[in-house]
């Protein structure tokens, strides 16, 4: 069984400023209007990538959990066995980079990490804060965007970490909920 409950959130903010003001993007972050669990992914990648995201988690000491086909177990020695096993074997990587913020990687293929945070999470400046640390902590490590779209229109993404500016921002014009 392999699963880590300890280390602590990741940093708040770059510099005392928030990457992301919570009125500003809130639209976004509406369940209801949203869905529930928007869809992450780092396109363009490599099992290298994946290695890289796998040594963050555990270079940072965030809380995590592998498992495979709702099974709890010890995470594979090479991220290639990890990605191998994929869809077929139901294969999750959860992981807390703060206390009850979750984001729920899938490792089904090497060629982009795909994960899901849960909206109703995410509620709040405080909270937008812990998700834009862990934009920026993958996005940089990796040094690609990580983009984050509304559940299940994968194209239109809305926010993102921004490479060239290194910072997590607004990537497509944001709507309110009321807007048609």
């Amino acid at each position: 069984m392999e699963s880590r409950l300890r280390g602590g959130p990741v940093g708040r903010q770059r510099h005392g400023v928030p990457d992301l003001v919570w009125d500003d993007v809130r639209a976004w972050f509406d369940p209801e209007v949203n869905g529930v669990l928007p869809d992450v992914c780092v396109p363009d990648t490599t099992v290298a990538d994946w290695q890289a995201v796998v040594d963050l988690v555990r270079s940072r000491g965030w809380a995590y959990e592998y498992s495979e086909n709702g099974e709890v177990r010890r995470m594979p020695g090479q991220v290639e066995d990890m990605l191998s096993r994929g869809a077929e074997a139901g294969v999750m990587l959860k992981v807390w980079p703060a206390p009850q913020v979750l984001a729920i990687f899938r490792p089904w293929s090497a060629d982009r990490i795909d994960f899901d945070v849960d909206l109703r999470e995410l509620q709040g400046q405080e909270r937008l804060d812990v998700l834009c640390g862990l934009f920026r902590a993958i996005g940089r490590r990796l040094a690609k965007p990580v983009l984050m779209s509304p559940e299940g229109l994968k194209a239109q993404p809305v926010i993102g970490y921004r490479v060239e500016i290194d910072r997590v921002a607004v990537v497509t014009q944001v709507r309110s909920a009321t807007s048609s």
